[in-house]
């Protein structure tokens, strides 16, 4: 199986080589802890899911590393405004450390929802202020930085090659004058140190070689992913939206700092929109995964809603495109749960291959989702191989497919069922196929076991 990724870096689609033979190193950038997640964070970590679970099914051993930014992103993104750690402390009478912890943990609870793997390593900014540090003063001793009244900062204009992920163009990329700098030499330059304005009035600063501050957003990825993962690694990924400025300005300090080439393939989702903008904490956020329970969905229903689009392509997130997910995901789970095992049929090899070719793919779960649509639909496949298909399909897609659900059956249902089973006992079969039937005009389905019959919903 050959495996096809469309790299950021190139934009192209390709041929997958992991640095050595059968591993792969992967980071991904993870979340700031200052908020509850909602659904347009969890697409992002989605994906890492598909591509982590893809790169399994094709028997590589993953190495997956994420961070938690619980100190220095800034509200403005860019070296201005709040620390967002402090900020949400402020507002909840909370220490920033218990902000981080409680939202952390809420984090996670969505990845348990979403079937989405842990990662092996998570790692905290504030773990690594000395690995932080470390790498500034490389940068220091090769001379990309510079000192501000705010900060220490790396000087861009340095470098030949940067914005070469996300296309910049190097004209845009001077100062100019309609451009308000402050201290900065160019507007692309970057916080490595940020200095406290009023020492002992934050709750997280570190004593430096510069002085009592906090370290900028980008350099705690480039200090974690080195001490994990090496120099050097496989993947790193992000939403569209990390790709300027967080993940230029990784690739411009981390290969700087070590002479080496960062990231072998750069993967990015896009952004999960409602009435074609962006859905964004700054704009509500739209809903929570409780929030969408609340209104009677199920997180696999959002999961599965994210697999029938493309990760390089937009999601338009509504309602109504929910509820279309949640139908197609119970007609799946309905069709699988009424496979009869005993029947006969060919082994349905071919599915498995048009599978494994779409997932291979660049990550095509449309295509891939469609392909079991197919399986289920095909008389001719045996049972006993369908479910043996289903379970493998669903090593990627995590839907649960084969999990069996309880299922609330109504007295009158159960009464018909089990006239139905005396009747077949006395081989009375005109009977019971008409009770059967009734069984199915009410919504559900009779199942014989070697044990007796079950009922499902259809």
């Amino acid at each position: 199986m050959v495996l096809r990724l469309f790299n950021t870096l190139g934009r192209k689609k390709q041929v997958f080589k992991p640095i050595k033979d059968g591993e792969v190193g992967m980071y991904e950038c993870g979340p700031t802890v200052y908020s509850y997640p909602h659904i347009g964070n969890m697409l992002r970590y989605i994906f890492g899911d598909i591509l982590t679970r893809v790169l399994i099914y094709n028997k590589y051993r993953v190495k997956r590393v994420m961070n938690v930014t619980d100190v220095g992103h800034l509200t403005g993104d860019s070296d201005i405004g709040e620390d967002k750690m402090e900020k949400a402390a402020s507002k909840e009478g909370r220490t920033a450390e218990e902000i981080a912890n409680f939202y952390w943990e809420a984090f996670k609870a969505d990845f348990k929802k979403l079937n989405i793997l842990s990662p092996d390593i998570w790692c905290k900014a504030t773990e690594h202020i000395d690995e932080q540090i470390e790498l500034i003063k490389k940068l220091e001793e090769k001379g990309f930085t510079y000192r501000t009244a705010d900060g220490i900062y790396f000087d861009t204009s340095k470098l030949k090659n940067y914005g070469k992920l996300s296309l910049l163009n190097a004209e845009n990329l001077k100062a100019g004058a309609r451009i308000d700098l402050g201290d900065k030499r160019n507007k692309t330059d970057f916080a490595l140190w940020k200095f406290s304005e009023e020492p002992g009035k934050r709750q997280q600063e570190w004593q430096s070689p510069w002085g009592l501050g906090f370290p900028g957003w980008h350099i705690e990825c480039s200090a974690m992913s080195a001490k994990y993962l090496g120099e050097h690694f496989d993947i790193h990924t992000g939403g569209v939206d990390n790709m300027f400025p967080h993940h230029e300005n990784e690739i411009a300090q981390s290969e700087t700092a070590s002479g080496k080439k960062f990231v072998n393939y750069w993967l990015h989702n896009n952004f999960l929109t409602s009435k074609g903008e962006k859905i964004s904490k700054s704009k509500g956020g739209l809903y929570t995964l409780a929030e969408l329970e609340g209104l009677g969905y199920k997180p696999l229903d959002y999961r599965f809603m994210c697999l029938l689009t493309h990760y390089r392509s937009l999601l338009d997130f509504t309602l109504e495109n929910l509820t279309a997910a949640k139908n197609g995901l119970e007609g799946l789970k309905n069709k699988v749960a009424n496979i009869i095992s005993t029947s006969p049929g060919n082994d349905g090899q071919r599915y498995i291959e048009d599978f494994e070719k779409a997932i291979n793919d660049d990550l095509n779960m449309p295509s891939a989702i469609q392909v079991l649509q197919k399986l289920l639909k095909d008389d001719k496949v045996s049972g006993r191989a369908k479910i043996e298909l289903v379970k493998k399909m669903d090593n990627v897609f995590s839907l649960d497919l084969l999990k069996k659900e309880k299922v609330q059956v109504p007295e009158e249902v159960q009464f018909i069922a089990e006239q139905r089973w005396q009747a077949k006992r006395l081989k009375n079969f005109k009977l019971s196929d008409e009770l059967r039937a009734k069984v199915a005009g009410l919504g559900f389905a009779i199942a014989d076991t070697q044990e007796g019959y079950e009922i499902k919903k259809i």
